[in-house]
């Protein structure tokens, strides 16, 4: 079933006491960040947090592993080199699950996916979805200090995607979401090939193949406070390229 809103009660987090969920954040280059960050998340949930952090040369991984000798909520996974966002999102996945994770959260790390929005996330999940997407475009959602161009791409890969696969969900695309245990179990995570952005569709796309409840939660989302995007053409282009794979069954 799919239910693209959730009710005013779940959206303000009136539920939002759950203790088993692991919120992991894919980090490269992100120090400016991702200290203000994690105190953040640990104040606002119960969850823990894991940062995967792809050797950062700004120090990164450095500063996460100092805040974690002091916090047993915080962990880091280091991986030698970047290897890309899907990449890390699946090696935090399955660190996640083999820890006992019922709920696992994804978000990024530049404050562009604000934090208060994680009670109403795991509320969702914990009350009625299998898979909660953070949406920009549904009622009460939207995006601040968006260039055009930017807002062009987005709502086109957006519609790009719906149109081809049949997704019935207004935001594929973006990486504020949360997993009940079962979807990402159920899911082979060895067989996602996408590591873009496109990685976000795969995901969503394979839950609902499998029969799983998706629903959206409204956010705002602005621009990165620090530091720079990591979009470019060629995440781009494989996102236009994973989703005519994915719908003639080819990932």
């Amino acid at each position: 079933m799919i239910v693209p809103e959730i009710d005013r009660a779940v959206a303000h987090g009136q539920l939002a006491e759950v203790a088993d969920c692991t919120v992991v954040i894919p980090t490269y280059n992100e120090r400016e960040n991702i200290g203000a960050l994690l105190p953040r998340v640990l104040e606002l949930t119960r969850a823990r947090v894991l940062v995967v952090d792809d050797s950062s040369p700004d120090g990164t991984g450095a500063l996460v592993a100092d805040l974690a000798r002091d916090e047993p909520r915080v962990s880091l996974l280091s991986r030698p080199g970047k290897q890309g966002l899907g990449r890390a999102y699946v090696a935090g996945f399955k660190r996640a699950l083999a820890e006992g994770a019922e709920f696992i959260c994804e978000m990024d790390a530049d404050f562009s996916h604000d934090p208060s929005y994680l009670p109403a996330l795991l509320s969702a999940a914990a009350t009625r979805y299998d898979l909660v997407l953070g949406s920009r475009y549904v009622r009460g959602g939207g995006t601040v200090n968006w260039g055009l161009a930017r807002q062009l791409i987005s709502r086109g890969g957006n519609l790009y995607a719906r149109a081809i696969l049949g997704l019935p969900v207004m935001d594929a695309t973006g990486g504020f979401r949360c997993y009940r245990r079962r979807v990402l179990a159920a899911i082979d995570l060895d067989a996602i090939h996408s590591n873009g952005y496109s990685f976000q569709i795969e995901l969503v796309y394979r839950a609902m193949r499998a029969g799983f409840s998706v629903g959206e939660v409204p956010i705002i989302f602005p621009d990165r406070r620090v530091g720079q995007s990591k979009m470019s053409r060629r995440i781009v282009l494989e996102a236009l390229l994973t989703v005519w794979r994915l719908r003639f069954g080819r990932l």
